[in-house]
């Protein structure tokens, strides 16, 4: 093996290990942004700052005060 494809070859492999983490840490914030709703098969305003959306045939209840209230019917 010539000492270009050696070096190489351990440049590609030091680069992969070091972007291993940053795509695991990305792809963990990534679900933790889409898990941000619920979806009930009966959704209810939970306080006066919530509001009914219909949106695709669907059901949603946004609030302004809390954001723990989104639901989605489903």
């Amino acid at each position: 093996m010539s000492l270009l494809s050696q070096f190489t070859k351990s440049a590609f492999q030091q680069f992969t290990r070091q972007q291993q983490p940053t795509l695991a840490a990305t792809n963990a914030s990534v679900l933790t942004l889409v898990r941000t709703m619920k979806v009930r098969s009966s959704v209810k305003k939970m306080c006066d700052g919530c509001s009914t959306v219909r949106r695709r045939g669907k059901l949603f209840v946004t609030c302004n005060k809390n954001k723990k209230h989104k639901q989605r019917q489903g």
